[in-house]
């Protein structure tokens, strides 16, 4: 994928959420490359609160931890609630990472949907706004070239 297909793809996945009649109060990103998805939505929709959950999973092409690990700072409860979120991602695989922030949100909030670039046909969650369908591994234009600096075992303290 390049930026430009980014760009219309984003644009394209903001107007099927618009004409959807989905308005939502907050678009939460997927960090890291659920940042971008949600702030080309936050313009495209006129969203201008945005909040980030980092969650752990991918540690390589195709290559991922048991399980999904939610790591600080967590949004506050306090902060989404009753309030209809957008979760935004760059792509469902396995969908652990959704189902993960999905559940994390559903108790404290009015509506939760989810909006990805792309979805994989075996993802446990199937998200309400897709852009594109694929069993294909995508190279996105921001994790293409490797790192400026390359962090060996880097680990974030809960």
């Amino acid at each position: 994928m390049t930026w430009e297909l980014f760009g219309s793809a984003s644009r394209q996945l903001a107007q099927e959420i618009a004409d959807s009649g989905y308005r939502p109060d907050l678009i939460l990103s997927i960090a890291r490359g659920g940042l971008f998805v949600a702030g080309a939505l936050g313009y495209a929709l006129d969203v201008k609160n945005l909040h980030v959950m980092n969650v752990e999973f991918y540690t390589g092409v195709d290559q991922r931890l048991d399980l999904p690990v939610m790591l600080p700072p967590v949004p506050s409860a306090v902060d989404l609630s009753g309030a209809k979120v957008l979760v935004a991602d760059d792509v469902a695989d396995t969908g652990a990472t959704l189902k993960l922030v999905r559940d994390f949100c559903a108790d404290h909030v009015d509506e939760v949907r989810c909006a990805v670039v792309y979805e994989k046909p075996h993802s446990e969650v199937k998200c309400e706004y897709v852009w594109r369908h694929t069993d294909r591994w995508i190279n996105f234009p921001w994790s293409t070239e490797p790192p400026v600096v390359r962090r060996e075992h880097q680990v974030l303290d809960a």
